[in-house]
């Protein structure tokens, strides 16, 4: 029902933008956009994001119940790679796909690549950051001052907002662009981008719904990118990029160590 609601919401959003195209070309060049996305597609996918689970309701529960039991998890190995998962930055962030993608790529020598995940971290966390103003859910570092966290939090930070998770939207977001560029690892890809979603629930960073609806955002948000012409173009240099990657076959270290944290079961 969540996804499919952002799947809607895709539909007319994209159209919307499709209509408008041609009257924005008819101002002329426009600077460089930090996202691919037009800012009514963007507010048209925060706005299909379903409200937070209210307080006491069924769902907000079983959250609090899930929650707690992940920290059961608290300096596991998942524990530890849900603290590799934190860091989203295009440049780091390329890393948590290596296992996935079979080969190391780095983003010093795929700038193009490393490029379009900077477009789309800006697309997925402005559209969950949109979604959150909506209303604002403690977050559990937030509710329980003494929970922790696998990453330094300041009192600020616990106090804002849970609800979608950004990280998960963007880790999603990430999975997905990654899965249409290397279509042959894509279900490998989408999987990680899931669980760096995953990994704010495991950091106590999020409660489970909100970890669910910031990744159904990504993804939606990621399949909007995909479609612009924008991305088509640097797509085009990205996969250049990503052979000369794939035909240097260099491996990650890190792989046996990353399939022993996603062993441990979520409890």
């Amino acid at each position: 029902m969540r996804e499919g609601v952002l799947a809607i919401a895709l539909v007319a959003a994209v159209a919307g933008f499709s209509r408008g195209a041609t009257a924005q070309e008819a101002m002329g060049p426009a600077a460089p956009a930090a996202g691919y996305l037009d800012e009514r597609v963007i507010g048209a996918l925060a706005a299909a994001v379903p409200a937070p689970a209210a307080p006491g309701s069924p769902q907000d529960v079983a959250d609090r119940t899930a929650s707690e039991r992940s920290t059961a998890l608290e300096d596991t190995d998942r524990w530890l790679l849900a603290t590799r998962h934190a860091e989203l930055r295009p440049g780091v962030a390329l890393a948590h796909f290596d296992c996935a993608l079979g080969f190391r790529i780095d983003a010093a020598e795929a700038p193009r690549l490393a490029a379009i995940l900077t477009r789309v971290l800006h697309d997925a966390n402005e559209a969950a950051e949109l979604a959150k103003a909506r209303g604002h859910r403690p977050r559990p570092v937030g509710d329980d001052p003494d929970r922790r966290a696998c990453q330094a939090v300041t009192s600020a930070q616990r106090a804002t907002a849970s609800h979608p998770s950004g990280s998960a939207s963007v880790g999603s977001a990430y999975g997905t662009v990654l899965a249409a560029l290397v279509p042959d690892r894509a279900e490998a890809v989408t999987a990680i981008g899931r669980q760096i979603a995953i990994s704010r629930m495991v950091c106590g960073m999020h409660y489970p719904s909100d970890v669910e609806d910031g990744a159904a955002l990504g993804a939606v948000v990621a399949e909007a990118v995909i479609t612009t012409p924008a991305f088509q173009a640097d797509a085009t240099a990205a996969r250049v990029e990503i052979a000369a990657a794939r035909t240097a076959a260099r491996t990650s270290p890190a792989c046996a160590a990353e399939r022993a944290a996603l062993a441990i079961p979520l409890p």
